[in-house]
C-alpha cells in the first residue's frame, strides 16, 4: 500500500522557522538513477515500506540522470516521484534531488540495489538529534562478498577518507558511501556545486569548514545489480583533483615550505662550504639549486596565500595562520616593500660582485656570492608582484 504522501506532485515552500528550513514532510528519500531498470522499484519499495512502518511523514523521489532502459516508468509505478535532471553526473543528479526534497531530512542512496532502504532508522534516528551529517559506513558493517571491489576497499576508499581527515581535521571512515543523510537546512548552507563522483568529498569537506556535526552508522553494504558505472581511476583522479584545488594549503603552501627550507639549506652549503659537500666519490655544488628552490617555493606560498585571501574575502572559507600574518603584519605594502628590500639587497651585492671583478677578474669565488645576489633579485621581484595578486584577492570589490 502506497501513502499519498508518495505520489503527491506538487509542494508549498518550505517555511523557515527559528533558522531552520522545515519541510511538509518528515523525510525525503533521495535515489539518484542512471539506467537501473533492474533494482530501481524494488529499492522504492523499501523505502516506501520503511516510511509507512517508521509512521513518519515521506516521500521516496528518484532522479532521473537520463536512462534509457525504462528506469524511470518503473520507478514511477513503485510508488515513486520521479524529476529529471539533465546534466549528467552523479553530483547533478543528487544535488537536484536534494534541492526538490520536500522533507525536513534527507536521506539519499544510490539505486542499484547495494542499500537496504528498509534499515534507515539509525540514520534518521541520528539526524533528530544531534547530527547534521549522517553517512553509511560500509567498512564496519555487513560488507557482502564481492560488493566493494578489492581496489576501492582496500586503496581508493582509506586514501581519499585519509585526506579527508588530513585537509580538514575531520574523521570518517568511509568518506565515499553513498548511503548517507543531510538535514535540509545544512544542505542550504553548504552550496554544494561538485556535479560528478567528488560530490560525496565535497560535502564533506565544506561540512568540516562549517563545523557541523557528521556521524557514521554502520550499515550493511550488497553487490549490485546491473552493470557498475565507476571508473576506478577517473573518478578517483577527481576526487583527488577536486581536494588538491580547493586545499591551498597543501597544493601550495606545504610544498611551498619544503623547498623553500631546501632552498635556505643549498644556499647554506653554498656560502659555508665553499667546495660543496663531498658524497662518496662525489662532491656537490649547489650553486643554482639554491636559487631553484627559494623561487619555486616562494611561488606556491604566495600562490597559496592569494588562493586563501580570495577564498577567505568571499566567505567560502575562514582565514588561517598564513592569511592573518599577511594581514596583520604585511599587506600590500609590506609585502611590496618586502620584496623592493630584497632587490635592492640583490642589486648591492650584484655592484660588489661587479667592483671586485673589475678589481681582479681572476676572482673565481665570487659564482658564490652571484648566486645570492641572483636569488635575492628574483625573490625579491617575485614578492613585489605576489604583492599586487595578493592586494587583488583580498579586495571584495
Amino acid at each position: 500500500m502506497t501513502s499519498p504522501a508518495l505520489t503527491k506532485e506538487t509542494a508549498p515552500a518550505a517555511p523557515v522557522t527559528g533558522g531552520r528550513v522545515v519541510g511538509d514532510l518528515d523525510v525525503s528519500v533521495v535515489m539518484p538513477c542512471l539506467n537501473e531498470s533492474e533494482s530501481v522499484a524494488s529499492c522504492v519499495r523499501q523505502a516506501a515500506r520503511w516510511i509507512e512502518r517508521s509512521g513518519v511523514s515521506g516521500e521516496v523521489l528518484v532522479v532521473d540522470n537520463g536512462s534509457t532502459d525504462g528506469s524511470l516508468y518503473l520507478a514511477e509505478a513503485a510508488g515513486a516521484r520521479v524529476i529529471f535532471e539533465e546534466e549528467r553526473g552523479y553530483g547533478a543528479a543528487c544535488i537536484r534531488g536534494l534541492q526538490e526534497a520536500r522533507g525536513s531530512y534527507v536521506i539519499m542512496g544510490d539505486a542499484d540495489g547495494t542499500y537496504d532502504f528498509e534499515q534507515l532508522d539509525p540514520i534518521l534516528q541520528l539526524l533528530e538529534s544531534e547530527a547534521e551529517i549522517v553517512l553509511g559506513n560500509r567498512l564496519t558493517g555487513a560488507l557482502e562478498r564481492g560488493a566493494m571491489p578489492f581496489l576501492h576497499r582496500t586503496i581508493g576508499t582509506p586514501a581519499i577518507s585519509f585526506l579527508l581527515g588530513l585537509f580538514t581535521g575531520s574523521h570518517v571512515g568511509d568518506s565515499q558511501c553513498g548511503l548517507r543523510g543531510i538535514r535540509k537546512d545544512a544542505f542550504l548552507r553548504l552550496g554544494l556545486k561538485a556535479k560528478g563522483m567528488e560530490f560525496a568529498s565535497e560535502m564533506l569537506f565544506k561540512a568540516a569548514r562549517l563545523n557541523l556535526h557528521v556521524a557514521e552508522v554502520p550499515i550493511r553494504y550488497r553487490c549490485r545489480a546491473g552493470e557498475s558505472k565507476l571508473n576506478t581511476f577517473r573518478d578517483g583522479w577527481r576526487h583527488l583533483r577536486w581536494l588538491f584545488l580547493n586545499s591551498p594549503t597543501y597544493a601550495f603552501v606545504v610544498p611551498g615550505v619544503i623547498f623553500l627550507a631546501l632552498g635556505l639549506f643549498s644556499l647554506a652549503v653554498t656560502l659555508l662550504q665553499g667546495h660543496g659537500i663531498k658524497i662518496g666519490s662525489l662532491r656537490w655544488q649547489p650553486v643554482f639549486a639554491g636559487t631553484i628552490f627559494l623561487v619555486v617555493g616562494t611561488n606556491a606560498v604566495l600562490l597559496g596565500l592569494v588562493s586563501k585571501l580570495f577564498a577567505t574575502t568571499r566567505g567560502h572559507q575562514e582565514e588561517d595562520w598564513l592569511v592573518r600574518t599577511y594581514r596583520r603584519f604585511l599587506g600590500f605594502e609590506g609585502l611590496l616593500l618586502l620584496g623592493a628590500f630584497l632587490m635592492a639587497v640583490g642589486l648591492a651585492v650584484d655592484g660588489l660582485i661587479l667592483v671586485r671583478w673589475l678589481l681582479d677578474p681572476s676572482l673565481s669565488e665570487m659564482l658564490r656570492l652571484a648566486a645570492v645576489g641572483q636569488t635575492l633579485l628574483i625573490v625579491g621581484a617575485n614578492l613585489a608582484f605576489g604583492s599586487v595578486a595578493a592586494a587583488v584577492a583580498d579586495n571584495e570589490g
